[in-house]
């Protein structure tokens, strides 16, 4: 018997067209196609949901929270759901959805590099493997996930690391979960935690700020006076940042806002190695929290959810400090 999946659209370029003279913009007619897409159907039996028409720029986490309450709700009636998104920002979106969805449903992330009136168009086929990976025995309980490019990847590793190709989401550091292969959807790992953090609010008010060489504290003292409630720093190599923020990071420890440090790097973790000033172990000894391997917009939604969760710094600097990843 054919699964029963459910497609939720949010926009995105694999739900745009080239309208001259403007570009690629929005149109309405994706949800529609999909609804007759003929080789969907040979998958499984198909239900269509237009949750939002935007462009992955628009999106922001209150959406995403309602997008999670939303899949939530309506999943209860399928065997798992597709999620179309555009690449921008999906990374993001999979990742909240990621720690705060209740279902052990399949859930999948799919999008196109390339909008409908392109030659050699990705949207169809993502589609597909999409919808193959959903309908999937092997696809339950592996927390979210993302299907491009034939390749399957975890929503807490896979990034976006270009602008045009078709090739362009992947885990960097990890590597794929597995393959959509004409016959079958082949697995080859699990992740060794699946992460939960369940909630129904969040709090927006979480900055990202990056390292570069010669900055000062500007940035920093900004969202200080603007309230943040956590700062992610997305430091040099293993947790090392300029030595002329530091002031700034220590204001911000003193009035109680969360300091996590990440690496800009493509991989790797930080590491309490460097003692220097303004060294992963002098900031950790400062009070500033280690954010292991979690790259800086990940790292931001999940405080986001933590704070939403918790409510106060306190307990999200336990959680965080108790989580073995960290």
């Amino acid at each position: 018997m054919k699964k029963k999946i459910l497609i939720v659209t949010t926009g995105g370029t694999i739900a745009m067209k080239h309208n001259s003279p403007f570009g690629v913009v929005p149109n309405d007619e994706f949800a529609e196609h999909l609804r007759s897409f003929p080789q969907l159907d040979e998958v499984a039996v198909i239900d269509v949901f237009e949750f939002s028409n935007i462009p992955s720029p628009f999106m922001n986490p209150v959406i995403m929270l309602e997008l999670a309450k939303t899949i939530d709700k309506m999943i209860t009636d399928y065997d798992g759901a597709v999620i179309t998104h555009g690449t921008d920002t999906l990374e993001e979106t999979a990742y909240m959805l990621d720690l705060i969805l209740k279902t052990n449903k399949p859930v999948i992330f799919t999008a196109a590099m390339r909008s409908n009136s392109e030659l050699g168009l990705d949207g169809p086929r993502n589609i597909v493997g999409a919808v193959r990976v959903a309908a999937s025995e092997q696809s339950s309980n592996r927390g979210v996930l993302v299907v491009m490019n034939d390749e399957v990847d975890s929503a807490r590793d896979v990034v976006k690391t270009d602008s045009s190709k078709t090739d362009s989401f992947i885990s960097p550091s990890l590597g794929l979960l597995g393959v959509v292969d004409p016959d079958r959807i082949i697995f080859y790992r699990r992740l060794e935690k699946l992460e939960k953090i369940l909630t129904d609010s969040i709090e927006p008010n979480i900055d990202l700020i990056k390292c570069c060489s010669g900055m000062d504290g500007r940035f920093i003292d900004a969202s200080i006076k603007n309230g943040a409630k956590a700062i992610v720093v997305e430091a040099f190599g293993r947790g090392n940042v300029p030595k002329t923020i530091l002031p700034s990071l220590e204001n911000a420890i003193k009035k109680n806002i969360i300091i996590v440090l990440v690496s800009r790097t493509y991989t790797g973790r930080v590491l309490a190695e460097y003692g220097y000033e303004e060294g992963g172990l002098f900031l950790q000894k400062k009070g500033v929290i280690l954010g292991g391997d979690l790259k800086g917009p990940k790292m931001r939604i999940k405080l986001m959810v933590l704070f939403g969760k918790y409510g106060n710094a306190t307990d999200v600097k336990k959680y965080l400090l108790n989580n073995k990843e960290n």
